[in-house]
């Protein structure tokens, strides 16, 4: 799929793996072998590869850091790029503009923008993914979305070359972006955001982190990929989302097990992974949890997650 020449002509921070297992880049650690992947440490290693690719007509797939992703057990047929940076994350500010690389961990950027004062983002703490990954799917909590606070992009598309947006042409939604439906990367961007008192908005964070450790599994420990469905949306604007969850209890789902895949004991829209579970099994559990819902409430659950592969 790739050979020598073009092996010579990637960046020289690329770093090029042969035939990885899927399930070692994705945080519900499932996922069959990939021909090759490329870890590309930032926005000029990613182009870069992305352009050498595309000029080639060599299917690829960029990722970050696997949060919202079931891949196949028989694994992927493209070349995977992946951008993201689990221990150097790029964030400099000037006044209350932030700037950030798509790579940078979510969580990484609340700690860091708080650190300097500014706030907005503290609902971000302890969300898994990449920054750019968030702004695609406008991710969010408690209300708010990462998407206000985005002022504007780089993107990389699909041939690899890049372009800057300003926000409004992103048309966020709940959950969704227009990145979702263009497959363009975020590389990097620009968060306007607000002082705050970096004490308080500690605070702020702490309680956050401590909500979610009561609430949510820990993907390190417990491999999942957060919640699997989106909540449903309000049928009038004077209404509000209900949790995919309540729904999926209602309709008697917490139980529900497949193979080595069930349901978090707290959380019934929440698949763990066990040891010697594979994504057949969350497929299958995810399609068993949307049966029970359509036929106790007569309505489709929507996947949060992306399927990748062969299902």
């Amino acid at each position: 799929m790739i050979d020598d020449t073009l092996l010579k002509q990637l960046p020289e921070t690329a770093r090029v793996i042969f035939k990885p297992m899927m399930r070692d880049y994705t945080t519900f650690k499932l996922g069959g072998i990939c021909p090759v992947l490329i870890d590309c440490p930032d926005a000029e290693a990613l182009s870069g590869a992305a352009s050498l690719l595309a000029a080639q007509d060599i299917p690829r797939l960029v990722i970050g850091q696997g949060s919202n992703l079931l891949v196949s057990d028989a694994g992927l047929e493209c070349v995977v790029l992946r951008y993201c940076s689990e221990e150097h994350p790029a964030v400099e500010n000037e006044g209350c503009c932030i700037a950030v690389s798509g790579n940078t961990l979510l969580d990484d950027l609340a700690r860091i923008a708080i650190e300097k004062g500014l706030g907005d983002i503290a609902f971000c703490s302890g969300i898994p993914g990449t920054v750019g990954g968030a702004i695609a799917g406008n991710a969010g909590a408690f209300g708010q979305q990462i998407g206000d606070v985005v002022e504007t992009v780089r993107l990389m598309n699909a041939d690899g070359s890049v372009e800057d947006v300003d926000a409004d042409a992103l048309d966020f939604q709940y959950r969704s972006s227009a990145l979702k439906k263009s497959g363009a990367i975020v590389l990097d961007a620009v968060l306007k955001l607000k002082p705050c008192d970096a004490e308080t908005m500690q605070k702020e964070r702490e309680r956050i982190l401590e909500l979610r450790r009561t609430k949510h599994p820990d993907w390190k420990i417990n491999p999942c990929a957060g919640s699997v469905f989106r909540n449903i949306e309000p049928t009038s604007a004077a209404d509000r989302r209900q949790a995919a969850g309540w729904f999926l209890e209602e309709a008697g789902a917490k139980d529900f097990r497949v193979g080595g895949a069930h349901l978090f004991e707290k959380h019934a829209n929440i698949i763990i992974a066990d040891s010697g579970a594979t994504a057949a099994d969350v497929y299958e559990l995810t399609e068993k949890m949307i049966a029970a819902v359509r036929k106790k409430f007569n309505f489709e659950l929507k996947r949060e997650i992306k399927l990748i592969g062969s299902f």
